[in-house]
């Protein structure tokens, strides 16, 4: 009995290891389609794909995404640009990693820190400066795509 149990055991463990390996010729992609989806015909609305193309065409001009900044000065005073681009300077003298947008939101001149793609990222700058601009606050903002580092291989 026992070496039946352990030949059932060798069969079903050889299963598993081999259940995973495909031949280098074989199409994988095409082999788990079915024959249903290989001969699938779409009609439809010619307005869809008008509609489809202009929101690319749309992206492509936007150059920009959701995301979320620091805000740490907003202000409508006569010098208020003054302001706003001394502040930038301040705060890129301390942090000199980060991006700093000034921008003028009528009637408020606005510097806004970072662009970040979670809330979680932001939050973590805003940690890290919030003892030196205590009115620093998180905003959602329209912000520039993230660079793509190069992936370095040895």
């Amino acid at each position: 009995m026992k070496y039946f149990l352990l030949l059932v055991l060798a069969f079903f463990t050889s299963q598993i290891l081999f259940a995973q390996v495909t031949s280098p010729g074989e199409n994988t992609e095409e082999s788990y389609r079915p024959a249903i989806i290989k001969n699938l015909k779409i009609n439809q609305d010619p307005r869809l794909e008008k509609m489809l193309s202009w929101h690319i065409e749309n992206n492509k001009i936007n150059n920009a995404i959701d995301g979320f900044r620091v805000e740490i000065f907003f202000s409508s005073d006569i010098d208020a640009k003054q302001k706003a681009l001394r502040k930038k300077v301040e705060f890129l003298s301390i942090y000199p990693d980060n991006t700093v947008h000034v921008l003028y939101v009528s009637p408020n001149f606005r510097v806004r820190v970072g662009d970040f793609r979670t809330k979680n990222e932001a939050l973590k700058l805003y940690k890290e400066i919030k003892t030196t601009y205590p009115v620093a606050f998180i905003v959602t903002d329209k912000i520039d795509f993230p660079l793509m580092k190069q992936i370095q291989y040895e």
